[in-house]
Formats: C-alpha cells, structure tokens, sequence
C-alpha cells in the first residue's frame, strides 16, 4: 500500500459485513512460506460490537487444510475505536483506526506480537504482523477486500 491511509470515523461500523481475505505467513529464519485464502464475516454481537469469523484454506509447506478464527470486536474506551479479544473474552488488541493508520503490541508467553492495521480506501484494507521470540520471526501480511 502507498503512504496514503483513508481514515476510519467508526471502525465497527466500517469492518461490518464481509470480506475476501489473503494472507502471506514467511518464517523469516527459514524462508518458509504459507498461504492462507478465505472470507471473514463481521457480525453484529448482542450488546453491542461485532463477531469476526473467518474462515477458508492454509496451505503451508505442501499442505492444505481447512481454517478457522473467531475474533470479538467490542466497542473500545473511545468513540469509534475498537477492544479486539479472542473468542474466549481474552484481550488481544486495541484498534483505532480514524487516521487510517494504527499499531499495536499482543504479548503472548515469550512471544511479541506487533501489529499494523492500514485502510487504503472505503474496500481495502491490510495487517501486517511480526511476531518474534525465541522460538518465532513471522511475518503475517493479510489484505482484505469488501464482498459485494
């Protein structure tokens, strides 16, 4: 994406409905690449906020298997952002996204999750995740494009 961000007023409001969604996952210690290609659904929760599901394929290492991911995205402490948790109410992430633009840091046991969002226009957006530990260097770059 370019250096120009779109920015988002409500981010519940804009994420609502579906997606196509392609993902990259490199190990940058082997230079292992997968692949992941589906639709995520936001909708909306009882009591406010939105349920993410996705699903599609993940290819990795000359395997293909079905995959899942369920995701909450309730409204956050400030008007228009988001509180992202897993879908057992565990805290993931924030996610504000009024100036197109947003990072954001999940620390998971050894591990650090550092997370970019960006809005490229009102039908595209992207994340890009590195995760590095003793044990991971990841680098997780998914694109989204509004269904419909």
């Amino acid at each position: 994406m370019m250096g120009e961000f779109w920015p988002v007023a409500d981010v519940l409001a804009h994420l609502a409905g579906a997606w196509r969604v392609e993902r990259t996952v490199r190990d940058l210690a082997s230079g292992a690449e997968g692949r992941f290609a589906g639709v995520t659904v936001f909708v909306p929760l009882d009591g406010g906020g939105l349920l993410h599901e996705e699903s599609g394929t993940f290819t990795w290492q000359g395997a293909t298997r079905a995959a899942t991911r369920t995701l909450r995205f309730l409204p956050g402490s400030v008007r228009g952002t988001a509180d992202v948790r897993f879908a057992d109410g565990r805290p993931f992430h924030d996610l504000d996204l009024r100036s197109g633009r947003h990072v954001t840091d999940h620390p998971c046991s050894a591990d650090l999750y550092r997370g970019e969002f960006t809005v490229a226009d009102p039908d595209h957006w992207r994340t890009v995740w590195r995760v590095g530990g003793p044990a991971k260097d990841l680098l997780l770059t998914t694109d989204y494009v509004r269904e419909g």
